[in-house]
């Protein structure tokens, strides 16, 4: 059995969700600022705040979108509830089975953002050109109608002081096929067969996995 592993929201905000987002969730109220819309909760004083905090002190350069995308998706996800669904191994290898017919008819969408945790080190990307592959840990993802908005979090291990995010939005990617012909999710490390680990290449195939997901039973 899998050991349980923290979430990239337990492990920034874990000891101060209670103390901080209660502050930015009172902060929007006041200000009359829809805490879905990105550019208005970034003018609410108690969000500026939160981030001058978290931000290191040699800073983040480019890195800072990067910042304000996750604090915005895990206020989302702390104000919906806190909800994180834990794939295993055995609903992973259904999901990523060939499937070549159409998608079916996606369910009724769940409500609010939540965090889909993947088994560890088992689906590996490279979410920065030229960077070396990093494990998928996971995304949060909130739904609106036929589309998904995820942020993908690559890279959360122990011995590692951050992890890499990325954003990617739409509806399924269909019929998605690589360029090489090669099968979807198929490894692209080396033994990465041998080991039973699975690979995505570019975002559209990291959309149709969180779409996988989304419409598994």
């Amino acid at each position: 059995m899998e050991e349980s592993r923290p979430t990239p929201f337990t492990l920034v905000f874990g000891g101060i969700a209670e103390q901080r987002f209660p502050r930015v969730r009172d902060g929007i109220a006041a200000a009359g600022r829809d805490p879905h819309d990105r550019d208005a909760f970034l003018l609410v004083r108690e969000v500026v705040e939160l981030l001058q905090d978290l931000r290191p002190e040699a800073g983040l350069g480019s890195g800072v979108d990067a910042l304000v995308a996750f604090v915005h998706r895990a206020y989302l996800y702390w104000v919906d509830g806190a909800r994180t669904a834990v794939w295993h191994e055995e609903a992973l290898r259904a999901a990523l089975a060939d499937r070549s017919a159409a998608p079916p008819d996606p369910p009724e969408a769940a409500a609010g953002t939540r965090y889909v945790q993947l088994p560890g080190r088992r689906v590996w990307g490279v979410p920065v050109a030229g960077a070396p592959p990093e494990p998928l840990d996971g995304w949060f993802v909130t739904r609106t109608s036929d589309r998904l908005s995820l942020l993908a979090v690559f890279g959360l291990h122990r011995g590692r002081d951050g992890f890499t995010a990325v954003e990617v939005d739409g509806p399924r990617p269909h019929p998605l096929r690589r360029p090489d012909g090669s099968p979807l999710f198929a490894p692209a490390l080396a033994g990465g067969r041998e080991a039973g680990l699975y690979s995505i290449e570019g975002m559209e195939e990291l959309l149709e996995l969180a779409w996988r997901v989304e419409v598994s039973p």
